[in-house]
């Protein structure tokens, strides 16, 4: 419960709707209960005495009261339906910025597919357990102390049977309840693993195809299908058992108000238009006990929904903005003084270990070494997404730690591994680094990127679709619109993590000339290939997280081995060990 009420303050945009459909509830249950006091008017006085006159008047006035309620449910359930529904979407958004605003080392806590369940599936859960249970929580309380009010005024002793019933009721409830709880948190996992399975080959489904592995994805599926089919089947199972045994209890109580009621009519005590208006009273009383339980049981999904948005909210960003934090970058230079960084407190080795390295605005940094030497690990230091462990990183003459993430991140394009392009247009993908971009700053970029060879061919130039993450294009291509993107930032330096993968050595060889120009901007190209980097200023050598040698291309090659094997194994054929055929 206290996770409901700290998600509660989200209703507070919405409160005067939620003011408005609790006193509509009120007002309805109200003119609802007369109802039946009216009918056993009419009956007992009307009927009985053939007095038409009554019988109209009473009909009258319970056709008045039936319309009253029907309208003020219907304004209820509008009020009620617009508050809930902006709450989901108060809801679903404080998740969606508190997750902009997180490190990638909290978002290695969520798996993606989690988190999608939590902004959608975990937020219906609430919103509609709010929806549906808004009327019930109002009206089940009014509807039952003014029905016990009513019924021991019309028959204190068949009122009795109400305090018989309620207890039993209360057990029931419980013992599900207990049951059920637990349940609910096993079947949202459940959801997490199945839309896991279906990201990942929807996303990948070239891949599948590809290979050829249609039914091995199936197979995954189905596995994780059964799986939510069984977590809803035994959660479920109990779970359903609420409404038969409410309405055991009512029918229950009806036939015990028959018998008695029955006997009090022939023994004189009781009129048929009282019975009859009693019985009114057990089924609405009854109805709304039961409307009780069944939120009783959306609570109890609510709340293991509510634990894991609140996961959410409540993760601390590992990185933030410092107190007075600088918001201008001066230039490109970049020391790592004795760097040092694994990925969580508890990891038994460091990803990165006692780096030493100074680069000076402008220069051009190569970046080899094996996989897993941790290239990337390293330039994903420089934006502070992920902060240092141990030892200082400088850039600009400063710790990046002082500087304000937003101007940071600014002054460092960085054109990541794994290419990312949007849904939409080329043009709207390479504002991304300059929404203020015009058409020549765009073709300008695409140019040094060599983008615009493929661009000019395509029908609509910028304008052109590139289809769900860039499906329309081919892998080098999104390789250079991903590089005309970070060169829009103007940033003062610019990251390459093995971008240019996918690029034909000819094209390589022309963006490399053409981002030679731009002496202002630091360059930090992380390659596989010798020709990626030959021309640096300097060359790094990482291995294993250690920084094994740098210097430039003719002083490694005749100093260092692991470069020499590099070299020879990519631009003569050798045999592994460095040496060359003869």
């Amino acid at each position: 419960m206290k996770d409901l009420r700290r998600l509660a303050h989200y209703f507070r945009p919405h409160r005067r709707y939620l003011i408005l459909a609790a006193l509509l509830v009120l007002v309805e249950t109200a003119f609802e209960l007369f109802i039946p006091v009216l009918m056993a008017t009419l009956i007992d006085e009307g009927v009985a005495n053939g007095d038409v006159p009554l019988m109209l008047h009473q009909g009258v006035l319970m056709g008045l009261f039936a319309l009253i309620s029907l309208v003020t449910g219907f304004l209820q359930a509008r009020y009620a339906a617009r508050a809930s529904y902006g709450f989901g979407a108060d809801l679903r958004r404080a998740q969606y910025e508190a997750v902009q605003k997180l490190a990638f080392s909290n978002l290695d806590h969520f798996e993606t597919s989690s988190l999608v369940t939590r902004m959608t599936t975990d937020v219906t859960v609430l919103q509609n357990a709010f929806n549906t249970g808004f009327r019930a929580v109002f009206r089940s309380p009014v509807m039952l102390l003014m029905g016990l009010g009513l019924s021991f005024y019309m028959s204190p002793p068949l009122a009795v049977i109400f305090f018989l019933c309620v207890p039993v009721l209360a057990v029931i409830l419980w013992a599900i309840v207990r049951k059920v709880a637990p349940s609910y948190r096993v079947l949202q996992k459940a959801v997490d693993r199945m839309n896991n399975v279906v990201q990942e080959h929807l996303t990948a489904m070239r891949a599948v195809k590809a290979f050829v592995r249609e039914d091995y994805a199936e197979s995954r599926f189905k596995t994780v299908n059964s799986g939510l089919m069984e977590a809803s089947r035994y959660t479920f199972k109990t779970a359903v058992l609420n409404t038969p045994a409410f309405q055991m209890t009512m029918y229950g109580a009806t036939v015990l108000l028959l018998w008695f009621g029955g006997r009090m009519i022939l023994a004189g005590t009781l009129e048929v238009g009282q019975l009859t208006g009693f019985l009114s009273y057990v089924m609405q009383v009854m109805n709304s006990l039961m409307l009780v339980s069944n939120v009783f049981l959306l609570l109890t999904r609510s709340l293991a929904s509510c634990h894991r948005i609140l996961e959410v909210l409540d993760e601390v960003p590992a990185i933030d903005n410092p107190a007075n934090a600088v918001t201008e970058v001066a230039d490109g230079s970049i020391d790592f003084d004795d760097v040092s960084f694994r990925y969580s407190a508890d990891a038994n080795t460091d990803a990165l270990s006692h780096v030493d390295l100074h680069i000076r605005s402008g220069q051009t940094v190569g970046i080899l070494g094996g996989t897993g030497s941790a290239k990337t690990t390293l330039v994903q230091l420089i934006p502070r997404l992920y902060d240092v462990t141990g030892g200082a990183l400088r850039v600009g003459g400063r710790d990046v730690r002082d500087y304000d993430l937003h101007a940071l991140r600014e002054a460092v394009g960085i054109v990541l591994q794994k290419n990312v392009l949007f849904s939409g247009t080329v043009r709207e993908n390479l504002q991304w680094g300059n929404p203020d971009a015009t058409d020549e700053e765009l073709w300008d970029a695409c140019r040094t990127a060599c983008a615009d060879e493929f661009l000019q061919r395509m029908p609509k130039g910028l304008d052109s679709d590139l289809g769900q993450g860039g499906v329309n294009v081919s892998g080098g291509q999104k390789q250079r619109l991903c590089i005309a993107r970070a060169l829009l930032k103007s940033p003062k330096i610019l990251i390459f993590d093995d971008s240019t993968s996918a690029v034909d050595m000819a094209t390589e060889a022309k963006i490399r000339t053409s981002l030679a120009q731009r002496r202002d901007v630091t360059k930090l190209i992380i390659a596989q290939r010798i020709t990626s980097v030959q021309n640096a200023d300097v060359i790094v050598i990482l291995d294993d997280g250690k920084v094994h040698a740098v210097g430039n291309h003719d002083t490694l090659l005749a100093t260092d081995p692991i470069y020499q094997e590099i070299y020879h194994s990519q631009m003569k054929g050798g045999d592994g060990h460095g040496q060359t055929h003869q």
